[in-house]
Protein backbone atom coordinates (compact mmCIF):
# COMPACT_ATOMS: atom_id res chain seq x y z
CA UNK A 1 0.00 0.00 0.00
CA UNK A 2 1.48 3.41 -0.93
CA UNK A 3 2.27 5.89 1.83
CA UNK A 4 0.48 9.23 1.89
CA UNK A 5 2.54 12.31 1.37
CA UNK A 6 3.29 14.38 4.44
CA UNK A 7 1.82 17.86 4.52
CA UNK A 8 4.35 20.58 3.99
CA UNK A 9 2.49 23.37 5.73
CA UNK A 10 4.34 26.10 7.58
CA UNK A 11 4.18 26.00 11.35
CA UNK A 12 1.97 28.72 12.84
CA UNK A 13 3.86 31.58 14.40
CA UNK A 14 1.78 34.15 16.30
CA UNK A 15 2.18 37.78 15.27
CA UNK A 16 4.68 39.85 17.20
CA UNK A 17 3.19 42.01 19.92
CA UNK A 18 3.86 45.68 19.44
CA UNK A 19 5.81 47.37 22.19
CA UNK A 20 3.86 50.62 22.00
CA UNK A 21 0.94 51.02 24.36
CA UNK A 22 -2.00 52.97 23.00
CA UNK A 23 -3.05 55.81 25.27
CA UNK A 24 -6.30 57.73 25.17
CA UNK A 25 -6.21 61.46 24.49
CA UNK A 26 -6.46 63.57 27.63
CA UNK A 27 -9.74 65.16 26.54
CA UNK A 28 -11.58 61.86 26.06
CA UNK A 29 -12.51 60.91 29.63
CA UNK A 30 -13.71 64.37 30.73
CA UNK A 31 -15.72 64.78 27.53
CA UNK A 32 -17.26 61.34 27.96
CA UNK A 33 -18.32 61.94 31.57
CA UNK A 34 -19.50 65.48 30.83
CA UNK A 35 -21.65 64.17 27.98
CA UNK A 36 -23.32 61.64 30.28
CA UNK A 37 -23.96 64.26 32.95
CA UNK A 38 -25.33 66.81 30.48
CA UNK A 39 -27.66 64.20 28.98
CA UNK A 40 -28.99 63.09 32.36
CA UNK A 41 -29.40 66.66 33.61
CA UNK A 42 -31.15 67.69 30.37
CA UNK A 43 -33.73 64.92 30.73
CA UNK A 44 -34.14 65.51 34.48
CA UNK A 45 -34.63 69.25 33.94
CA UNK A 46 -37.28 68.53 31.34
CA UNK A 47 -39.22 66.35 33.76
CA UNK A 48 -38.83 68.69 36.75
CA UNK A 49 -39.58 71.94 34.91
CA UNK A 50 -41.32 71.17 31.61
CA UNK A 51 -42.47 74.79 31.22
CA UNK A 52 -39.03 76.37 31.50
CA UNK A 53 -38.44 79.10 28.88
CA UNK A 54 -36.11 77.22 26.55
CA UNK A 55 -36.88 73.64 27.46
CA UNK A 56 -40.66 73.99 27.25
CA UNK A 57 -40.49 75.10 23.63
CA UNK A 58 -38.86 71.86 22.49
CA UNK A 59 -41.46 69.57 24.14
CA UNK A 60 -40.63 65.87 23.57
CA UNK A 61 -37.52 66.72 21.53
CA UNK A 62 -35.86 67.21 24.91
CA UNK A 63 -35.77 63.43 25.36
CA UNK A 64 -34.01 63.02 22.04
CA UNK A 65 -31.47 65.71 22.90
CA UNK A 66 -30.76 64.11 26.28
CA UNK A 67 -30.38 60.64 24.80
CA UNK A 68 -28.11 61.94 22.05
CA UNK A 69 -25.75 63.30 24.70
CA UNK A 70 -25.84 59.99 26.58
CA UNK A 71 -25.26 57.92 23.43
CA UNK A 72 -22.40 60.23 22.44
CA UNK A 73 -20.80 59.48 25.84
CA UNK A 74 -21.22 55.75 25.28
CA UNK A 75 -19.63 56.00 21.81
CA UNK A 76 -16.69 57.88 23.32
CA UNK A 77 -16.34 55.20 26.00
CA UNK A 78 -15.60 52.62 23.31
CA UNK A 79 -12.51 54.67 22.34
CA UNK A 80 -11.17 54.85 25.89
CA UNK A 81 -8.08 52.75 26.63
Amino acid sequence: MPKSKARKKAVYTPPQKSQTVKVSPRWLAPTMVASWIIGILWIATYYVAPNAPFIGDLQNWNLLIGFVFIIFGVVLSTRWR
